[in-house]
């Protein structure tokens, strides 16, 4: 206990015997200020709990003025730097004001530097704690959001899960998503925690609760937060454009603060218990269907505390609340980029070119990397122009139906094909073995 002499005392137990207690400071002090005031040892001792030799021993030891020789002084008292630590510690409280106490650790980091301190962390915190007292505590603020105000987002580790692979039991990561109104969760499933991932797991978590919640707090992960932390750290550019497709606001929690984000926290808690360990399931596929299934079954169970209902029926009427689900979910991406549209139609990505419908040239556009594809992509209204297959062999990629359709009043259409192009199109669309020699004989008196 901080602050406790090390002597004990006994103390008549329950049943006859005796106990051991610690006296604290604030006792030892209790009675020399009841012997001052004339309070009996026997009187005192019976206030405290102690015995009456215990009362007499402290009571000489303060009249004496003992020194207690068990308690060492400190490192910092050892090396002289009392008087540093006080000035530096003076001067942060000064400065800081009543906004936060200075910090242990930047005060840790200063002796180092200063006066090469070769003492722990540890063993600063206890001095500043016996000099200066344990800072305030500042209490929790407990929120209820409205309906269809806020999700809370966070993922879960569960190692040893046997989905009959053959490589034997392996590591799922369980993504938990959850309204903060209803309690309404959606649990999915994955095997990785990169941002392909990332973008799937928040489609499948969308479709199960039905809609997306106007803001979505999540941790400081790298998939979500670039750089920093919190209300001033740096989206990722990838789930940047992924929230503003789905219309959410990205709202990260202070670093080392679950308690901003409780309501997922405790659901990640409660998967704990599913012992997903202990069952066999069919691929990760039949694992997610188990889970779904006892998901549901507890929202049936679960009370909601903002309502009083059960956590289905508050799901319920918050669902006409939440953002409907657009049309065609975005396709998870791990890399985007905006381009501009060059006067050819053509945008740059990943060391390749791609054609943009002409209409775009001279504007900017979105290019993601998905799985397996490129999208370009409208940076105004989200929609997907033109689709091209990913990390392919050839460098250009151009969709001809790009350089068709009306213009515009800024962008006139290109210039259509002429008949020696019309000709080079029409064998190129055939096989080689299919083309006919009278065909390249056409081609040959166009060119004459």
């Amino acid at each position: 206990m901080p602050g406790a002499s090390k002597l004990v005392s006994d103390i008549p137990g329950p049943l006859g015997g005796s106990t051991l207690a610690t006296l604290t400071r604030e006792q030892i002090v209790t009675i020399e200020v009841l012997q001052q005031r004339g309070q009996s040892q026997r009187h005192t001792a019976r206030i405290l709990g102690v015995s009456e030799g215990a009362v007499r021993y402290h009571l000489r030891r303060a009249r004496d003025a003992a020194a207690d020789g068990r308690q060492k002084p400190s490192r910092i008292e050892q090396l002289g730097l009392a008087e540093a630590v006080a000035h530096w510690w003076h001067a942060q409280a000064e400065a800081l004001r009543q906004e936060r106490p200075p910090s242990v650790l930047l005060l840790h980091e200063f002796l180092q530097a200063e006066y090469a301190y070769n003492g722990s962390y540890k063993s600063v915190r206890k001095f500043v704690r016996a000099r200066y007292g344990r800072p305030p505590v500042r209490p929790f603020r407990r929120v209820e959001t409205p309906p269809g105000a806020q999700s809370q987002s966070d993922w879960g580790e569960f190692r040893r899960v046997d989905l009959g692979d053959p490589d034997g039991p392996t590591t799922v990561y369980a993504f938990v998503m959850v309204l903060s109104h209803s309690r309404k969760e959606a649990v999915v499933w994955s095997r990785s925690m990169d941002q392909l991932a990332w973008h799937h797991v928040h489609n499948d978590a969308y479709r199960r609760l039905g809609g997306v919640a106007a803001v979505n707090r999540i941790d400081n992960l790298k998939t979500g937060i670039a750089r920093g932390c919190g209300a001033w750290g740096q989206i990722n550019e990838q789930y940047r454009a992924y929230a503003r497709m789905m219309g959410f606001h990205v709202d990260a929690c202070e670093v080392r603060s679950p308690e901003q984000k409780g309501k997922t926290e405790r659901r990640v808690g409660d998967c704990k218990g599913l012992d997903v360990q202990g069952r066999h399931f069919d691929g990760l596929a039949g694992l997610q269907s188990w889970t779904d299934d006892d998901r549901a079954a507890r929202a049936i169970k679960r009370t909601c505390p903002a309502t009083g209902l059960s956590v289905a029926l508050s799901w319920e009427a918050e669902k006409p609340l939440l953002r409907p689900l657009p049309a065609l979910l975005p396709e998870p991406f791990d890399t985007v980029k905006t381009a501009p549209v060059h006067k050819d139609c053509i945008v740059h990505f990943e060391g390749r070119s791609y054609a943009v419908p002409f209409r775009y040239m001279g504007r900017t556009v979105e290019v993601r990397g998905c799985s397996g594809r490129v999208q370009i992509v409208d940076p105004q209204t989200a929609a997907v122009l033109v689709s091209y297959p990913r990390h392919t062999q050839e460098r250009i990629l151009i969709e001809p139906s790009c350089y068709d359709g009306p213009g515009t009043a800024a962008v006139l259409p290109p210039k259509p094909l002429g008949r020696m192009a019309r000709k080079l199109q029409e064998i190129a669309s055939l096989p080689v073995e299919r083309r006919p020699v009278d065909l390249y004989a056409a081609l040959a008196e166009v060119a004459r």
